[in-house]
């Protein structure tokens, strides 16, 4: 028998009993389904978490204080804007914008709203963080020169105090029992750093009008910081430059040995290859769970092929005696298994890429697609699972005496 002859009969056998074909073939559908759908899943939540950095700027590293791991040194020395300016001359640093936060209540007329997160911010900060102005004007040279009481309210302050889509630009608002002229307001962001819920001032108005005395100088000379933003030339010098900077604040802060750090520097490359690690892995983990229901299909594969070959015993028999060889019945109930497997494969892509659509339709933060290399995934995984579960049953159809088969009952 020419091989399309055998898989002419395959599908005319699989036609006859489709119904039966179909219900073998659920278990192979829902697995296939599952892992596609999971992919598209864990690949959409990558990319989320990839545009979200990507909204807080490219090429960034963070400073900030934090408290040291050993026991030897129970103090936190400020950053200060000294340090802040000998970072910015650092080689690969192309621009800095440092942070002095504080915390109040603001109010305008009768709208208030408690506990909001203020940053004293350079005009830096903006270029810095790609951070869209709504209305308005952001914080400029001469605002820091000459004090300003100026502020920029974040998207949800702002619609806290004057409504949503507002122009509230030349109002005045009171923060920490200081009046404050609202000069701008920020577009509304999805940025994981919670923007929306923060007001912006001059830094300088921060550190000499707002901060109480603890929070003003430091040793040395400078004034206190909270966190500097620092951008680097390029992706690949950002290493170097964390090295660098680690190295100037433990001269700068005296640290001597280690654990004694009193600062902490964030890498954006890092952080995001972390999160898209753990994703990564996640999903695969996932994808192995839903992979069970493939086994399941394929052990659903490999009865029902048993059962077919016990039905079509007389059939193996007859095709034996009239010259059929082994290697023709075994190829031929090897195709069967193979089809329905692949049937089932494909049924499950379109299952998987029908689940990615409905994600897609339903979050609007993530995109989920469906992604040919899934596909080719899915149909390899079918394959293999045909020929897995289908080859023990096409043997035992091949081996069976022709004689014996035809008297089978």
């Amino acid at each position: 028998m020419s091989f399309l002859e055998v898989v002419r009969v395959a599908l005319g056998s699989l036609v006859t009993n489709r119904l039966r074909a179909l219900l073998t073939t659920l278990g192979i559908i829902i697995g296939v389904g599952s892992v596609i759908a999971l992919i598209s899943l864990g690949r959409g939540v990558e990319g989320y978490i990839a545009s979200e950095f990507e909204g807080l700027g490219s090429n960034l590293l963070v400073l900030f204080s934090a408290p040291p791991k050993s026991p030897t040194r129970d103090r936190i020395q400020p950053i200060s804007t000294v340090e802040a300016e000998d970072l910015l001359a650092l080689p690969g640093i192309v621009r800095m914008a440092p942070i002095h936060g504080l915390q109040g209540n603001i109010n305008f007329e009768r709208e208030f709203v408690r506990g909001v997160t203020s940053y004293g911010v350079t005009p830096d900060y903006l270029a810095i963080r790609n951070y869209p102005v709504l209305y308005g004007r952001w914080v400029d040279e001469s605002d820091l020169a000459d004090l300003t009481r100026n502020m920029v309210l974040g998207y949800n302050v702002a619609e806290t105090l004057f409504g949503a889509d507002v122009d509230a630009t030349g109002e005045i608002v009171r923060y920490r029992d200081t009046n404050f002229t609202v000069v701008g307001i920020m577009d509304e962001t999805s940025s994981v750093a919670g923007e929306n819920d923060v007001i912006y001032m001059p830094i300088t108005t921060s550190q000499q009008r707002l901060a109480p005395d603890f929070r003003r100088r430091t040793r040395d000379g400078g004034y206190y910081l909270d966190a500097i933003y620092l951008q680097a030339a390029s992706e690949d010098v950002m290493d170097e430059a964390t090295r660098q900077i680690e190295e100037y604040m433990l001269d700068a802060h005296d640290i001597q040995f280690e654990g004694e750090q009193d600062f902490t520097i964030a890498n954006q490359a890092q952080i995001l290859s972390s999160l898209g690690g753990i994703t990564q892995n996640l999903t695969i983990f996932l994808s192995l769970i839903a992979s069970t229901s493939l086994l399941v299909g394929g052990i659903g594969i490999m009865n029902i092929m048993l059962v077919t070959v016990t039905e079509r015993t007389k059939e193996i028999g007859l095709r034996k005696a009239v010259g059929a060889k082994q290697s023709d019945i075994l190829l031929q109930f090897l195709v069967e298994s193979i089809v329905l497997s692949l049937l089932g494969g494909f049924l499950g892509i379109a299952f998987g890429a029908t689940l990615a659509f409905l994600g897609d339709y339903f979050v609007e933060q993530l995109t989920l697609t469906l992604d040919a290399d899934a596909v080719i995934l899915a149909t390899g995984v079918s394959v293999f699972i045909g020929i897995a579960f289908g080859f023990y049953p096409a043997w035992q159809a091949a081996r069976k005496n022709p004689i014996d088969a035809i008297r089978f009952e």
